[in-house]
């Protein structure tokens, strides 16, 4: 299984400590096991939530591919002022502690803005927190227009990370980043450009794999 790099940190010290608690248990008795089992799951847990596995799925100058693992929360029309500079559809992913958190590129493009906000911190699934937490911005420039991607922190999320620099190509499906322990990511897409949103509310998609968008051949 392959493991997001930003996962060792904590990978590494969780392993330890099971191996410090397995030992304890030989030497002290039964009774470490009430703490040995609860830190085995947590250690467990740490290798399923920075899991980073191979993806397929449909490719193509037409499509929109999840940058994300999670649940459809929310598509409607917004106003994008950052980079799009205009009416956007707004398709917003939840991705919950259990999902796989590897953020990827829903186009291939040129990147042409990469822009961090500090903010709070607010429950990633809510509406507001697309404008008010803790942010980072990815502006794509991709054979059918721009594209804005933003991955959001949430309660917990400490941590995003963000591969792109401005002047960067990249490629559809390829790694974008990741946000530690449970965010959101919002794509956004010019509604000039008349994209056909394939997901709904309540969906569940995978990030590399599951279109999102399709243009029109």
């Amino acid at each position: 299984m392959r493991i997001a790099p930003e996962g060792w940190p904590f990978i590494l010290p969780g392993w330890a400590l099971v191996a410090l608690g397995a030992w304890g248990v030989a030497t002290w008795g039964r009774w470490v096991w009430a703490v040995e089992v609860p830190v085995t799951l947590i250690a467990i847990w740490l290798l399923v939530f920075f899991r980073d596995p191979a993806r397929t799925g449909p490719r193509g100058d037409q499509y929109v591919i999840a940058p994300a693992d999670g649940e459809i929360v929310d598509v409607r029309t917004v106003d994008e002022p950052m980079y799009l500079k205009a009416e956007a559809t707004r398709i917003s992913i939840f991705m919950s502690v259990f999902d796989v958190h590897v953020n990827r590129y829903p186009v291939t493009g040129t990147v042409e803005l990469t822009r961090y906000h500090a903010g709070r911190f607010l429950h990633a699934a809510s509406d507001k927190a697309s404008l008010d937490n803790e942010q980072s911005s990815i502006g794509l420039r991709g054979p059918r227009g721009p594209v804005l991607v933003r991955q959001i922190a949430g309660l917990i999320a400490r941590r995003i990370v963000t591969d792109a620099a401005v002047g960067d190509r990249v490629t559809q499906a390829a790694r974008l980043g990741m946000i530690r322990f449970g965010s959101r990511v919002d794509v956004f897409l010019p509604v000039a450009a008349h994209p056909a949103v394939r997901a709904a509310v309540g969906d569940r998609v995978r990030a590399g794999a599951t279109v999102l968008a399709e243009y029109a051949p």
